[in-house]
């Protein structure tokens, strides 16, 4: 269930940093009331304003709920680790070696 949301949450993350790259600045309007070819938008003549915004508030939702899901799921983590039941391993250092006597 983790990686799912970890997959998803990266997606949405590409998705929503695509989505606010493609909107227009404010000032992106006034070539189009001068007659500059603004107007030739690929959402229409409209712009995309309403696509767009609607869009990064689905992307925005999706990824706060993944964002807070995976957060939650973290710090609640239940499962066992498999090293509880091994008692801790006691390794003595081997003593260190004489040097070797130069020929």
């Amino acid at each position: 269930m983790t990686i799912f949301l970890v997959i998803i949450h990266v997606l949405v993350s590409i998705a929503l940093i695509l989505i606010v790259l493609l909107q227009t600045g404010k000032g992106a309007d006034m070539g189009a009331a001068f007659g500059m070819g603004a107007s030739q938008t690929l959402f229409g003549s409209g712009g995309a304003g309403g696509f767009l915004s609607k869009a990064t508030t689905v992307a925005a939702v999706i990824f706060m709920f993944t964002s807070l899901t995976l957060a939650y799921m973290s710090g609640t983590r239940t499962g066992k680790s498999i090293m509880t039941d091994q008692p801790a391993a006691t390794e003595t250092a081997p003593a260190p070696s004489a040097p070797e006597p130069q020929k």
